[in-house]
Protein backbone atom coordinates (compact mmCIF):
# COMPACT_ATOMS: atom_id res chain seq x y z
CA UNK A 1 0.00 0.00 0.00
CA UNK A 2 1.52 3.30 -1.02
CA UNK A 3 1.01 6.72 0.48
CA UNK A 4 0.36 10.50 -0.87
CA UNK A 5 3.56 12.04 0.21
CA UNK A 6 3.62 15.95 -0.60
CA UNK A 7 6.83 18.10 0.49
CA UNK A 8 5.81 21.41 1.73
CA UNK A 9 8.38 24.46 1.32
CA UNK A 10 7.21 27.19 3.18
CA UNK A 11 7.39 29.09 6.41
CA UNK A 12 6.51 28.53 9.84
CA UNK A 13 3.73 30.21 11.29
CA UNK A 14 4.23 30.13 15.44
CA UNK A 15 -0.08 31.01 15.64
CA UNK A 16 -0.39 27.96 13.45
CA UNK A 17 -3.23 29.46 11.67
CA UNK A 18 -1.13 29.29 8.09
CA UNK A 19 2.39 28.56 6.84
CA UNK A 20 4.18 25.01 7.36
CA UNK A 21 1.58 24.45 10.78
CA UNK A 22 -1.67 25.19 8.32
CA UNK A 23 0.08 22.80 5.35
CA UNK A 24 0.71 19.60 7.86
CA UNK A 25 -2.88 19.85 9.10
CA UNK A 26 -4.42 19.93 5.50
CA UNK A 27 -2.66 17.11 4.04
CA UNK A 28 -3.29 14.92 7.35
CA UNK A 29 -6.81 15.38 6.47
CA UNK A 30 -6.33 14.51 2.86
CA UNK A 31 -4.62 11.42 4.40
CA UNK A 32 -0.50 12.21 2.89
CA UNK A 33 2.27 12.36 4.63
CA UNK A 34 3.96 15.72 4.77
CA UNK A 35 7.40 16.06 4.68
CA UNK A 36 8.91 19.96 5.13
CA UNK A 37 11.63 22.48 4.27
CA UNK A 38 11.34 25.15 6.60
CA UNK A 39 12.00 28.55 4.66
CA UNK A 40 11.79 31.05 7.59
CA UNK A 41 10.41 31.54 10.77
CA UNK A 42 7.68 34.19 12.06
CA UNK A 43 6.58 35.64 15.33
CA UNK A 44 3.01 36.09 14.79
CA UNK A 45 -0.14 35.59 16.33
CA UNK A 46 -4.21 36.26 14.61
CA UNK A 47 -3.25 40.24 14.90
CA UNK A 48 -0.30 40.31 12.79
CA UNK A 49 3.24 39.69 12.06
CA UNK A 50 5.73 41.19 14.59
CA UNK A 51 9.02 39.89 13.09
CA UNK A 52 10.45 37.50 10.70
CA UNK A 53 13.67 35.33 10.84
CA UNK A 54 14.82 33.93 7.66
CA UNK A 55 16.65 30.59 7.23
CA UNK A 56 19.88 30.76 5.00
CA UNK A 57 18.97 29.34 1.72
CA UNK A 58 21.99 26.71 2.20
CA UNK A 59 20.18 24.95 4.82
CA UNK A 60 16.84 25.21 3.14
CA UNK A 61 18.29 23.42 0.23
CA UNK A 62 19.52 20.94 2.47
CA UNK A 63 16.09 20.00 3.99
CA UNK A 64 14.69 19.80 0.73
CA UNK A 65 17.29 17.30 -0.78
CA UNK A 66 16.85 15.42 2.42
CA UNK A 67 13.81 14.45 1.78
CA UNK A 68 13.77 13.99 -1.87
CA UNK A 69 16.80 11.56 -1.72
CA UNK A 70 14.87 9.20 1.08
CA UNK A 71 10.93 9.28 0.81
CA UNK A 72 10.19 11.53 -2.00
CA UNK A 73 7.12 13.78 -2.62
CA UNK A 74 4.64 13.18 -5.31
CA UNK A 75 3.92 16.92 -5.42
CA UNK A 76 5.86 20.17 -3.94
CA UNK A 77 3.74 22.95 -2.57
CA UNK A 78 5.71 26.17 -2.41
CA UNK A 79 4.71 28.84 -0.09
CA UNK A 80 6.73 31.81 1.67
CA UNK A 81 9.98 31.41 -0.42
CA UNK A 82 11.65 34.38 1.73
CA UNK A 83 14.42 35.64 -0.39
CA UNK A 84 15.86 35.16 -3.70
CA UNK A 85 18.59 33.07 -2.81
CA UNK A 86 16.19 30.36 -1.62
CA UNK A 87 14.11 30.37 -4.82
CA UNK A 88 17.14 29.83 -6.53
CA UNK A 89 18.08 26.59 -4.17
CA UNK A 90 14.27 25.48 -4.76
CA UNK A 91 14.40 26.11 -9.04
CA UNK A 92 17.44 23.99 -8.78
CA UNK A 93 16.25 21.01 -6.48
CA UNK A 94 12.80 20.69 -8.11
CA UNK A 95 15.06 20.52 -11.71
CA UNK A 96 17.32 18.13 -10.31
CA UNK A 97 14.96 15.93 -8.60
CA UNK A 98 12.22 16.22 -11.37
CA UNK A 99 9.30 16.16 -9.10
CA UNK A 100 6.35 14.91 -11.42
CA UNK A 101 4.04 17.99 -9.86
CA UNK A 102 4.27 21.57 -8.12
CA UNK A 103 2.23 24.05 -6.77
CA UNK A 104 3.10 27.47 -6.33
CA UNK A 105 1.18 29.54 -3.72
CA UNK A 106 2.89 33.09 -4.46
CA UNK A 107 2.99 34.34 -0.89
CA UNK A 108 3.89 37.67 -0.93
CA UNK A 109 2.15 39.82 1.89
CA UNK A 110 0.24 38.22 4.85
CA UNK A 111 -3.35 38.45 5.66
CA UNK A 112 -2.69 40.66 8.19
CA UNK A 113 -1.03 42.78 5.52
CA UNK A 114 2.78 41.88 6.43
CA UNK A 115 5.72 42.06 3.22
CA UNK A 116 6.77 38.18 3.29
CA UNK A 117 8.42 37.98 0.13
CA UNK A 118 11.08 41.19 -0.85
CA UNK A 119 10.46 42.85 -4.21
CA UNK A 120 13.72 41.63 -5.30
CA UNK A 121 12.57 37.98 -5.31
CA UNK A 122 9.57 38.29 -7.23
CA UNK A 123 11.29 38.32 -11.32
CA UNK A 124 13.13 34.59 -9.46
CA UNK A 125 9.95 33.42 -8.60
CA UNK A 126 8.14 34.58 -11.86
CA UNK A 127 11.80 33.20 -14.26
CA UNK A 128 12.62 30.51 -12.18
CA UNK A 129 9.64 28.86 -10.33
CA UNK A 130 6.47 29.68 -12.87
CA UNK A 131 7.90 27.58 -15.41
CA UNK A 132 8.32 24.26 -13.39
CA UNK A 133 4.48 25.24 -11.49
CA UNK A 134 1.81 22.56 -12.31
CA UNK A 135 -0.62 24.89 -10.82
CA UNK A 136 -0.20 28.71 -9.57
CA UNK A 137 -2.56 30.33 -7.11
CA UNK A 138 -2.61 33.95 -6.97
CA UNK A 139 -4.79 36.29 -5.43
CA UNK A 140 -5.73 39.44 -7.61
CA UNK A 141 -3.17 41.52 -6.11
CA UNK A 142 -0.25 39.15 -6.37
CA UNK A 143 -1.71 38.20 -10.13
CA UNK A 144 -0.96 41.71 -11.12
CA UNK A 145 2.05 41.92 -9.25
CA UNK A 146 3.40 39.22 -11.32
CA UNK A 147 2.08 40.59 -14.37
CA UNK A 148 4.18 44.19 -13.28
CA UNK A 149 7.34 42.66 -12.77
CA UNK A 150 7.10 40.91 -16.39
CA UNK A 151 6.40 44.32 -17.55
CA UNK A 152 2.31 43.84 -18.37
CA UNK A 153 0.93 47.00 -16.87
CA UNK A 154 -2.58 45.76 -15.75
CA UNK A 155 -5.59 47.50 -13.74
CA UNK A 156 -7.02 45.36 -10.98
CA UNK A 157 -10.12 43.77 -12.86
CA UNK A 158 -13.41 44.97 -11.62
CA UNK A 159 -16.11 42.28 -13.06
CA UNK A 160 -16.11 38.71 -13.75
CA UNK A 161 -14.85 39.29 -17.46
CA UNK A 162 -11.83 41.00 -16.25
CA UNK A 163 -11.16 38.10 -13.98
CA UNK A 164 -11.07 35.77 -16.51
CA UNK A 165 -8.65 37.44 -18.43
CA UNK A 166 -6.37 38.35 -16.07
CA UNK A 167 -6.25 34.34 -14.70
CA UNK A 168 -5.01 33.94 -18.96
CA UNK A 169 -2.74 36.35 -18.45
CA UNK A 170 -1.00 35.22 -15.51
CA UNK A 171 -0.91 31.26 -17.10
CA UNK A 172 0.86 33.21 -20.03
CA UNK A 173 3.71 33.89 -17.54
CA UNK A 174 4.75 29.76 -17.37
CA UNK A 175 2.36 27.98 -15.06
CA UNK A 176 0.36 24.72 -16.81
CA UNK A 177 -2.63 26.24 -14.75
CA UNK A 178 -3.38 29.09 -12.62
CA UNK A 179 -6.26 29.26 -9.82
CA UNK A 180 -6.96 32.57 -9.70
CA UNK A 181 -8.81 33.62 -6.10
CA UNK A 182 -11.34 36.54 -6.63
CA UNK A 183 -12.18 37.08 -2.59
CA UNK A 184 -11.05 40.25 -3.10
CA UNK A 185 -13.70 40.89 -5.78
CA UNK A 186 -16.94 40.08 -4.42
CA UNK A 187 -19.86 39.57 -6.61
CA UNK A 188 -23.78 40.15 -6.71
CA UNK A 189 -26.01 37.76 -7.77
CA UNK A 190 -25.99 39.07 -11.09
CA UNK A 191 -22.27 39.07 -11.62
CA UNK A 192 -21.41 42.31 -10.74
CA UNK A 193 -18.99 44.63 -8.56
CA UNK A 194 -20.56 44.21 -5.12
CA UNK A 195 -20.38 47.73 -3.86
CA UNK A 196 -20.78 46.96 -0.10
CA UNK A 197 -21.41 43.79 1.96
CA UNK A 198 -24.92 43.30 1.85
CA UNK A 199 -24.48 43.40 -1.74
CA UNK A 200 -22.19 40.63 -2.45
CA UNK A 201 -23.48 36.95 -2.74
CA UNK A 202 -20.55 35.29 -4.08
CA UNK A 203 -16.97 35.25 -4.38
CA UNK A 204 -15.87 33.10 -8.09
CA UNK A 205 -12.40 31.70 -8.37
CA UNK A 206 -11.01 31.35 -12.10
CA UNK A 207 -9.39 27.99 -12.69
CA UNK A 208 -7.69 27.95 -16.30
CA UNK A 209 -5.55 25.25 -17.75
CA UNK A 210 -4.13 26.82 -20.53
CA UNK A 211 -6.74 25.77 -22.78
CA UNK A 212 -9.93 26.01 -20.94
CA UNK A 213 -11.74 28.15 -17.83
CA UNK A 214 -13.54 26.41 -15.22
CA UNK A 215 -15.41 29.44 -12.74
CA UNK A 216 -15.95 27.82 -8.99
CA UNK A 217 -18.72 29.95 -7.22
CA UNK A 218 -18.64 30.11 -3.82
CA UNK A 219 -21.04 31.84 -0.72
CA UNK A 220 -19.41 35.38 -0.09
CA UNK A 221 -19.08 34.62 3.41
CA UNK A 222 -18.21 37.76 6.09
CA UNK A 223 -15.54 36.17 8.67
CA UNK A 224 -12.97 37.12 10.15
CA UNK A 225 -11.44 33.48 10.41
CA UNK A 226 -9.39 33.62 6.67
CA UNK A 227 -6.07 33.34 8.22
CA UNK A 228 -4.09 30.54 6.29
CA UNK A 229 -6.69 29.93 3.16
CA UNK A 230 -4.49 30.52 0.56
CA UNK A 231 -1.67 27.93 2.17
CA UNK A 232 -4.98 25.99 3.09
CA UNK A 233 -5.97 25.78 -0.50
CA UNK A 234 -2.77 25.22 -1.66
CA UNK A 235 -2.10 22.08 0.25
CA UNK A 236 -5.21 21.13 -0.95
CA UNK A 237 -4.54 20.87 -4.11
CA UNK A 238 -1.66 19.37 -3.77
CA UNK A 239 -3.06 16.38 -1.77
CA UNK A 240 -5.73 15.93 -4.59
CA UNK A 241 -3.09 15.80 -7.29
CA UNK A 242 -0.98 13.12 -5.01
CA UNK A 243 -3.57 11.19 -5.22
CA UNK A 244 -4.11 11.15 -8.82
CA UNK A 245 -6.81 13.64 -9.00
CA UNK A 246 -6.40 15.71 -12.66
CA UNK A 247 -6.09 19.64 -12.41
CA UNK A 248 -9.36 20.59 -12.43
CA UNK A 249 -10.92 17.97 -10.17
CA UNK A 250 -7.51 18.56 -7.43
CA UNK A 251 -8.52 22.60 -7.46
CA UNK A 252 -12.39 21.57 -7.30
CA UNK A 253 -12.06 19.89 -4.25
CA UNK A 254 -9.90 22.22 -2.68
CA UNK A 255 -12.26 25.01 -3.59
CA UNK A 256 -14.88 23.12 -1.70
CA UNK A 257 -12.66 22.19 0.96
CA UNK A 258 -11.92 25.68 2.03
CA UNK A 259 -15.07 26.69 1.55
CA UNK A 260 -16.33 24.31 4.29
CA UNK A 261 -13.31 24.83 6.56
CA UNK A 262 -14.70 29.22 6.79
CA UNK A 263 -17.60 28.28 7.18
CA UNK A 264 -17.24 25.42 9.85
CA UNK A 265 -14.48 27.64 11.67
CA UNK A 266 -14.07 28.88 15.48
CA UNK A 267 -12.98 31.76 17.03
CA UNK A 268 -9.59 31.95 18.32
CA UNK A 269 -7.62 35.16 18.80
CA UNK A 270 -8.89 38.66 18.97
CA UNK A 271 -7.50 38.47 14.87
CA UNK A 272 -8.09 37.05 11.83
CA UNK A 273 -8.25 33.78 12.96
CA UNK A 274 -7.78 29.92 11.61
CA UNK A 275 -10.11 27.78 9.48
CA UNK A 276 -11.68 24.54 10.33
CA UNK A 277 -9.16 22.16 8.53
CA UNK A 278 -10.44 18.71 10.41
CA UNK A 279 -14.29 19.80 9.36
CA UNK A 280 -14.36 16.46 6.95
CA UNK A 281 -11.90 14.63 9.67
CA UNK A 282 -12.35 11.91 12.17
CA UNK A 283 -11.25 9.35 13.89
CA UNK A 284 -12.19 6.46 15.66
CA UNK A 285 -12.23 6.49 19.44
CA UNK A 286 -9.68 3.03 19.31
CA UNK A 287 -6.83 2.18 18.09
CA UNK A 288 -7.28 -0.74 15.00
CA UNK A 289 -7.25 -3.63 16.06
CA UNK A 290 -8.39 -2.63 19.72
CA UNK A 291 -12.46 -2.34 18.97
CA UNK A 292 -13.20 -5.12 21.73
CA UNK A 293 -11.34 -3.76 24.32
CA UNK A 294 -12.47 -0.41 23.54
CA UNK A 295 -16.26 -1.38 24.06
CA UNK A 296 -15.86 -3.60 26.98
CA UNK A 297 -14.38 -0.43 29.08
CA UNK A 298 -16.67 1.99 28.24
CA UNK A 299 -18.93 3.17 31.04
CA UNK A 300 -21.86 2.76 29.24
CA UNK A 301 -21.28 -1.23 28.32
CA UNK A 302 -19.43 -2.27 31.77
CA UNK A 303 -22.61 -1.89 33.87
CA UNK A 304 -24.42 -4.75 31.72
CA UNK A 305 -21.09 -6.71 31.11
CA UNK A 306 -20.30 -7.08 34.66
CA UNK A 307 -24.26 -8.57 35.40
CA UNK A 308 -23.91 -10.55 32.71
CA UNK A 309 -20.05 -12.18 33.18
CA UNK A 310 -20.31 -12.18 36.71
CA UNK A 311 -24.55 -13.17 36.97
CA UNK A 312 -25.52 -15.33 40.18
CA UNK A 313 -26.35 -17.75 37.45
CA UNK A 314 -22.34 -18.09 36.34
CA UNK A 315 -21.50 -17.86 40.24
CA UNK A 316 -23.49 -20.89 41.34
CA UNK A 317 -21.95 -22.73 38.20
CA UNK A 318 -18.27 -22.12 39.24
CA UNK A 319 -19.23 -23.22 43.06
CA UNK A 320 -21.76 -26.18 41.74
CA UNK A 321 -24.35 -24.52 44.22
CA UNK A 322 -26.95 -24.45 41.25
CA UNK A 323 -30.11 -26.14 41.88
CA UNK A 324 -29.82 -29.32 39.18
CA UNK A 325 -33.61 -28.38 37.67
CA UNK A 326 -32.82 -24.67 36.98
CA UNK A 327 -29.53 -26.25 35.49
CA UNK A 328 -31.51 -28.70 33.15
CA UNK A 329 -34.07 -25.88 32.35
CA UNK A 330 -31.00 -23.64 30.94
CA UNK A 331 -30.06 -26.41 29.00
CA UNK A 332 -33.19 -27.02 27.15
CA UNK A 333 -33.05 -23.22 26.49
CA UNK A 334 -29.95 -22.79 25.18
CA UNK A 335 -30.25 -25.32 23.01
CA UNK A 336 -33.15 -24.37 21.40
CA UNK A 337 -30.96 -20.55 21.40
CA UNK A 338 -28.29 -22.35 19.66
CA UNK A 339 -30.83 -23.08 16.45
CA UNK A 340 -30.92 -19.32 16.29
CA UNK A 341 -27.63 -18.48 16.82
CA UNK A 342 -26.80 -20.84 13.85
CA UNK A 343 -29.68 -19.33 11.96
CA UNK A 344 -28.24 -15.63 12.56
CA UNK A 345 -24.74 -16.64 11.86
CA UNK A 346 -25.74 -18.53 8.08
CA UNK A 347 -27.82 -15.25 8.12
CA UNK A 348 -24.68 -13.46 8.39
CA UNK A 349 -22.54 -15.29 5.66
CA UNK A 350 -25.33 -14.57 3.34
CA UNK A 351 -24.89 -10.79 4.03
CA UNK A 352 -21.49 -10.62 3.84
CA UNK A 353 -19.62 -9.09 1.24
CA UNK A 354 -16.73 -10.73 0.49
CA UNK A 355 -15.20 -14.26 0.02
CA UNK A 356 -13.65 -14.61 3.77
CA UNK A 357 -16.47 -13.07 5.74
CA UNK A 358 -19.00 -15.97 4.40
CA UNK A 359 -16.10 -18.45 4.59
CA UNK A 360 -15.73 -17.24 8.66
CA UNK A 361 -19.28 -16.63 8.82
CA UNK A 362 -19.83 -20.40 7.76
CA UNK A 363 -17.14 -21.61 9.65
CA UNK A 364 -19.23 -20.56 13.20
CA UNK A 365 -21.76 -22.49 11.75
CA UNK A 366 -20.18 -25.51 11.38
CA UNK A 367 -18.51 -24.80 14.77
CA UNK A 368 -22.27 -24.68 16.14
CA UNK A 369 -23.44 -27.65 14.68
CA UNK A 370 -20.62 -29.26 16.37
CA UNK A 371 -21.22 -27.22 20.02
CA UNK A 372 -24.66 -28.93 19.23
CA UNK A 373 -23.79 -32.45 19.36
CA UNK A 374 -21.45 -31.84 22.45
CA UNK A 375 -24.50 -30.11 23.79
CA UNK A 376 -26.65 -33.09 23.30
CA UNK A 377 -24.15 -35.51 24.85
CA UNK A 378 -23.90 -32.93 27.65
CA UNK A 379 -27.37 -33.03 27.60
CA UNK A 380 -28.00 -36.66 28.05
CA UNK A 381 -25.90 -36.85 31.11
CA UNK A 382 -28.87 -34.93 32.59
CA UNK A 383 -31.61 -37.48 31.29
CA UNK A 384 -32.59 -34.63 28.58
CA UNK A 385 -33.21 -36.38 25.42
CA UNK A 386 -33.47 -34.77 22.11
CA UNK A 387 -36.97 -35.47 21.35
CA UNK A 388 -37.60 -33.39 24.76
CA UNK A 389 -35.93 -30.36 24.34
CA UNK A 390 -37.80 -29.88 20.90
CA UNK A 391 -40.57 -30.36 22.20
CA UNK A 392 -40.11 -27.95 25.03
CA UNK A 393 -41.68 -23.94 24.14
CA UNK A 394 -39.03 -21.31 24.05
CA UNK A 395 -39.46 -19.09 26.89
CA UNK A 396 -40.36 -15.62 26.51
CA UNK A 397 -36.44 -14.49 27.50
CA UNK A 398 -34.96 -16.84 24.66
CA UNK A 399 -37.44 -16.07 21.65
CA UNK A 400 -36.72 -12.53 22.95
CA UNK A 401 -33.04 -12.71 22.39
CA UNK A 402 -33.05 -15.32 19.22
CA UNK A 403 -35.51 -12.88 17.38
CA UNK A 404 -33.46 -9.80 18.50
CA UNK A 405 -30.73 -10.95 16.51
CA UNK A 406 -32.15 -12.05 13.36
CA UNK A 407 -34.38 -9.15 13.84
CA UNK A 408 -30.93 -6.67 13.44
CA UNK A 409 -29.38 -9.46 10.98
CA UNK A 410 -32.45 -8.82 8.79
CA UNK A 411 -32.76 -5.00 9.11
CA UNK A 412 -29.44 -3.66 9.33
CA UNK A 413 -25.90 -4.57 7.50
CA UNK A 414 -23.42 -7.72 8.31
CA UNK A 415 -21.26 -5.82 10.99
CA UNK A 416 -24.93 -4.83 12.55
CA UNK A 417 -25.42 -8.36 13.21
CA UNK A 418 -21.78 -9.44 14.20
CA UNK A 419 -21.97 -6.62 16.77
CA UNK A 420 -25.50 -8.18 18.04
CA UNK A 421 -23.76 -11.56 18.05
CA UNK A 422 -20.79 -10.91 19.46
CA UNK A 423 -21.98 -10.44 23.70
CA UNK A 424 -23.01 -14.28 23.21
CA UNK A 425 -19.61 -15.41 21.59
CA UNK A 426 -17.17 -13.06 23.62
CA UNK A 427 -19.20 -13.25 26.88
CA UNK A 428 -19.22 -17.29 26.79
CA UNK A 429 -15.58 -17.04 26.52
CA UNK A 430 -14.88 -14.61 29.12
CA UNK A 431 -17.05 -16.57 31.54
CA UNK A 432 -15.55 -19.86 31.08
CA UNK A 433 -11.99 -18.63 31.52
CA UNK A 434 -12.64 -16.82 34.67
CA UNK A 435 -14.17 -19.52 36.06
CA UNK A 436 -12.08 -22.03 35.00
CA UNK A 437 -8.83 -20.13 36.33
CA UNK A 438 -10.57 -18.90 39.51
CA UNK A 439 -9.29 -20.17 42.77
CA UNK A 440 -12.38 -20.69 44.62
CA UNK A 441 -14.05 -22.27 41.72
CA UNK A 442 -15.00 -26.05 42.24
CA UNK A 443 -13.97 -28.68 39.98
CA UNK A 444 -14.10 -31.78 42.11
CA UNK A 445 -17.66 -33.29 41.93
CA UNK A 446 -19.15 -29.92 40.15
CA UNK A 447 -21.92 -31.41 37.67
CA UNK A 448 -21.47 -28.55 35.54
CA UNK A 449 -17.10 -28.17 35.43
CA UNK A 450 -17.85 -29.81 31.94
CA UNK A 451 -19.91 -27.07 30.68
CA UNK A 452 -16.65 -24.60 32.12
CA UNK A 453 -13.99 -27.08 30.22
CA UNK A 454 -16.37 -26.98 26.96
CA UNK A 455 -15.86 -22.84 27.10
CA UNK A 456 -12.18 -22.68 27.61
CA UNK A 457 -11.50 -26.01 24.48
CA UNK A 458 -9.53 -25.31 21.84
CA UNK A 459 -12.55 -25.20 18.99
CA UNK A 460 -14.31 -22.48 21.43
CA UNK A 461 -11.25 -20.48 21.50
CA UNK A 462 -10.48 -20.62 18.28
CA UNK A 463 -14.16 -19.23 17.20
CA UNK A 464 -13.86 -16.30 20.02
CA UNK A 465 -10.59 -15.48 18.24
CA UNK A 466 -12.10 -16.24 14.44
CA UNK A 467 -14.80 -14.10 15.52
CA UNK A 468 -13.19 -11.33 17.39
CA UNK A 469 -10.76 -11.00 14.22
CA UNK A 470 -13.86 -10.50 12.16
CA UNK A 471 -14.87 -7.94 14.46
CA UNK A 472 -11.77 -5.67 14.55
CA UNK A 473 -11.20 -5.95 10.79
CA UNK A 474 -14.56 -4.75 10.11
CA UNK A 475 -14.86 -2.01 12.61
CA UNK A 476 -11.40 0.19 11.40
CA UNK A 477 -14.11 1.06 8.17
CA UNK A 478 -16.82 2.63 10.48
CA UNK A 479 -17.72 6.30 11.35
CA UNK A 480 -17.56 7.92 15.18
CA UNK A 481 -21.24 8.30 14.54
CA UNK A 482 -21.69 4.52 13.32
CA UNK A 483 -19.51 3.00 16.29
CA UNK A 484 -22.08 4.83 18.72
CA UNK A 485 -25.02 3.02 16.79
CA UNK A 486 -23.15 -0.40 17.35
CA UNK A 487 -22.18 0.08 20.81
CA UNK A 488 -25.88 -0.02 21.36
CA UNK A 489 -26.83 -2.97 19.73
CA UNK A 490 -23.97 -4.56 21.80
CA UNK A 491 -25.52 -3.28 25.08
CA UNK A 492 -29.16 -4.66 23.71
CA UNK A 493 -27.81 -8.22 23.15
CA UNK A 494 -25.85 -8.03 26.78
CA UNK A 495 -29.18 -6.96 28.55
CA UNK A 496 -30.86 -10.02 26.43
CA UNK A 497 -28.48 -12.44 28.00
CA UNK A 498 -28.97 -11.16 31.19
CA UNK A 499 -32.30 -12.14 30.84
CA UNK A 500 -31.15 -15.65 29.45
CA UNK A 501 -29.35 -16.04 32.52
CA UNK A 502 -32.15 -14.50 35.13
CA UNK A 503 -34.96 -17.20 33.14
CA UNK A 504 -32.07 -20.01 34.95
CA UNK A 505 -32.53 -18.82 38.21
CA UNK A 506 -36.29 -19.03 37.32
CA UNK A 507 -36.98 -14.84 36.86
CA UNK A 508 -39.18 -13.59 35.10
CA UNK A 509 -38.99 -11.87 31.36
CA UNK A 510 -40.77 -9.34 29.27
Amino acid sequence: MSVARVLVIAGSDSSGGAGLEADQRVLAAHSCYALTATTGLTAQNTLGVQDIFIVPAEFVKKQINAGLEDVGADVVKLGMLSSAETIDVIAEALTVHQVPAVVLDPVMVSTSGSRLLPEAAIKGLRTKLLPLTTVLTPNIPEAVLLLKDSGVDVPEPTDLPGLIQLAKQVCSLGSKGVLLKGGHLPLTNDNRTAQNHEDASKVIDVFYDGKDITLFETDYLISKNTHGTGCSLASAISANLAHGKDMRRAVQSAVRFVEAGIKTSIDLGKGSGPINHFHSFYCLPFSPGHFVEYALDRPDVQPAWKRFTEHEFVKRLGDGTLSEERFKSYLVQDYLYLVQFARSNALASYKAGDMESIAASAKIVLHIQRETALHLDYCASFGLSKEQMESTPETIACTAYGRYILDIGQSQDWLALQVALAPCLLGYGAIAQRLYSDKESVREGNRYWKWIENYVAEDYTEAVRLGSELLETHMRQVSPSRVEELIKIFIRATELEISFWDMGLGGKHL
